[in-house]
Formats: structure tokens, sequence, C-alpha cells
């Protein structure tokens, strides 16, 4: 396709800090250049040295066109990588082959999808309301018993939703270590802080990582779904060990990309919203004074803390022909990364973005994604973060930093990592 006369390209500081995992560590230069990037380059190609080319959506209406028009630009790679990254996902391991429903398209996406959809409904959701409060308790009472200081990610939100996560998963707590490290390993790989070990220095290093705990997660779910075809019960590891699409069984390697995809989405996201919650309040006296005084507005404080924090930087669509948009000739095969982190500070769409605000309307960002693809358990993760602080505010009498928080290093599954507090509580 010939791009002479129309190709806008995205200045080579904005792309490579783009694709940098550090860069997402520096949450404010970061957006500064995707200020620039919106307002200059709205819709514009990368060209980076190692990549594959790709095109950068940062516009909010253009991620939400893009995302609805799935018979074009179509679901598969779902994070950016080097073109030797991508290879290598492409051709090798377990940890390449299992399909997960972020890289599946239409009809055979809908069919994987509504396998589990009914399990995170809010009507089905309302069931598990109590069993999800007590979960909050106990750490809220772990907060209180800490004496009135704690780093909250690792004493606090990095728990809570995994241990949601593994009671609707049906999985006994001796499960968490395992759990803890698979979901730190595959989402945090670039940050030794978080995984104990050096950020891999190759794309094949990275795979042998990946594989090494895709193989480890294949024993374990393997052998949950085993016990869960000998005895059923009422949990969504029934649901996949016994699933059915089109009269057949789901292969063990589809069942193994659906039980990685609801531990690590529903874990991470979670525990980075959260901390994202208490880091910005932490800071801002009067929002936490405006929200402790009137919890009604805890909804909007959850939408506004998804928001603010945008757990999942971006994904990918593939154009599956060759196309135009906004004058911009698409090749068959180009990347389009859909920059959430981008999106949710769009000034055409939110009032003052730079600004936390507890009293925002909610539901407006599209931090959980948008389209066919929207997050499947966005209720779920509602559910989990209003019931926390309805459980947390009323007891918190004061909330400040006693350090400067830090952002993770990943330029895929983001949020803060280090959120020291004090506190007062009842």
């Amino acid at each position: 396709m010939d791009d002479a006369l129309t190709l806008d390209r995205v200045p080579d500081h904005i792309a490579r800090a783009v694709v940098d995992p550090h860069a997402y560590a520096e949450f404010d230069s970061l957006h500064a250049k995707l200020t620039e990037l919106r307002r200059d380059h709205p819709f514009a190609r990368a060209d980076i040295e190692g990549y594959d080319k790709f095109w950068i959506a940062s516009k909010h209406k253009d991620i939400q066109e893009i995302s609805r028009n799935s018979d074009v630009f179509r679901a598969g790679i779902y994070f950016i990588g080097t073109s030797k990254d991508i290879e290598l996902e492409y051709t090798k391991g377990k940890a390449s082959q299992e399909r997960v429903l972020t890289s599946m398209n239409s009809p055979e996406h809908m069919k994987y999808r509504l396998l589990t959809q009914p399990w995170f409904q809010p009507k089905n959701l309302r069931g598990m309301e109590e069993r999800i409060r007590r979960i909050a308790r106990r750490h809220v009472d772990e907060m209180a018993e800490l004496g009135g200081e704690c780093e909250f990610y690792h004493s606090i939100a990095v728990h809570y939703p995994l241990r949601v996560i593994m009671s609707i998963m049906g999985l006994e707590e001796e499960a968490e270590p395992f759990m803890m490290r698979l979901t730190q390993i595959v989402t945090n790989m670039d940050d030794p802080d978080l995984t104990g070990e050096p950020a891999p220095k190759s794309a094949e290093e990275r795979a042998q990582r990946s594989r090494a705990i895709s193989d480890e997660a294949w024993q374990f779910f393997n052998g949950v779904s085993e016990q869960r075809r000998t005895a059923p019960t009422d949990d969504i590891s029934t649901v996949l060990a016994n699933a059915k699409v089109d009269g057949e069984p789901i292969s063990d390697l589809d069942a193994l990309g659906y039980y990685m995809s609801i531990a690590i989405a529903g874990h991470d996201t979670t525990s980075a919203s959260v901390s994202g919650a208490i880091w910005a309040l932490a800071e801002r006296p009067d929002k936490f004074a405006q929200v402790t005084s009137n919890l009604s507005l805890i909804p909007n404080l959850v939408d506004e803390a998804v928001r603010w924090t945008t757990p999942i930087s971006h994904f990918l669509r593939t154009a599956g022909q060759d196309t135009v948009y906004r004058g911009q000739p698409i090749a068959k095969g180009d990347f389009i990364l859909l920059s959430y982190t981008s999106g949710n500070r769009d000034e055409d769409v939110f009032e003052d973005p730079f600004e936390f605000k507890v009293d925002r309307p909610t539901m407006r960002h599209i931090g959980f994604g948008y389209g066919a693809h929207v997050c499947l358990g966005q209720h779920l993760a509602r559910m989990e973060m209003n019931i926390l602080f309805e459980e947390l505010l009323p007891r918190l009498k004061s909330l400040e930093l006693t350090g400067t928080p830090k952002r993770k290093i990943t330029h895929a599954l983001g949020g803060p990592k280090f959120v020291p507090i004090r506190y007062k509580m009842s």
C-alpha cells in the first residue's frame, strides 16, 4: 500500500516510551509524551528498530471505534513485543500454544466467553457478596493489626483479590504461594522487585521463563481439572474442567489458557487499582475527607481508581485486511496498539483528566477495555473493590504517605508496587 502522501509517524521519543517497561514506572514523564501524542499524532505509525511496525491509537474515541470494529481489527497477539518476541510467541512452548479469550475472534470468541460469562454477571455475583465481604473484613482486620503503618501493596492489596479469585475457582489456601508466583512471574517479568530475579536479557530467556511457569501451571491446573471431573463442585474450575464447545470438550491447552487468564487478570488488575486508590487518597487529604464523609461515593472512587491507574496499559489488534483509518493507510497484518493509558487521560472525554476526582461520573473510562473483548470480570472487580472500601473507609480515620510510592516496571499489566502509608483506624 502506498503511504507516501498520508503517513503520519509517531515521534521516536514517544514510540520508544510506549514500548519501554521502565517508562511506565515514570508515569508523569510518560503522560507528558502521551499528551503530545494525542495532540499532534492521535493515530500514527511507530517505526522502531527491532519491532514490527505498529500504529498507536491514543484517543478515547478511536480506541472505542477500533475495538468495536472487530471484523477489520482482529484479536491475536495481545501485547506489543519485539519481532523476536512475536516469533517466539507463535512458535515455542505451552506458554504460546494455549489460546486465551483476548486472542480469539468471532464466532469462536463468544462461544468460549459464554462458558463462564454467567458466573461474572451481577445476578450471580450477588450470591457471592457475603463470601467476598468476609475476605475483605479479614484484610481490613489485618491492616488494623499492623499498628498504623504498612506498605499497602504487599501487605494488603496483592493478597485480597488473589484470595477472592481463589475462592471462586475453588482453590484451597495451600495453593496461594503457587498462584502468587504464577501471577507475579507472568505479569511482572521485567521487574526484579516483584519476581526476585533479574529482568530477562533476551527474547529467548523471556520465552524460557514463560515456558517454565507455564509447565508448572499445566501440571497444577490439569490436577484441578481431574479433581473437578471426578467430584464437581460449585466453582469456575468445575465449569472449565467440564466445558464443551460445539458439543466437544475443550482441549487441555484451551482450559489452561482460561485458568491462567482468570487467575492473572482477576488478580493483578484489581490489586493495582486498589493500591492506586489508596495512593491517590493518601496524598490528597481533601479527597480522603470527601469520600469518607460520603460513602455513597465509593462506586465513583472505584471507577476513578481504575481510570487513574489503568492497570492494562494496552492491547493490540491486527488488521485483517488493507484498510484506511483516520486517513492513514493500514496494511493487512499491521498491529494497532490501543493505548488505554493514553485514552484514560483524553482531554476530550475527561474534565481535568490529570486530577483524581472521587465524584467523577462512573464508567466512562476504558480501563476494562471496550467492545467484544471488554473485561469478562469487570463486574467482579468493581464488586470486590466496592466491598473492600465499604469495609475499610468507615474504620479509616486518617491516611498519609510515609515515603515515595513506586510503580511497576512493565508496559503490559502495570500499577503501583510500593505504597508506604501511615493511618489511624477504629
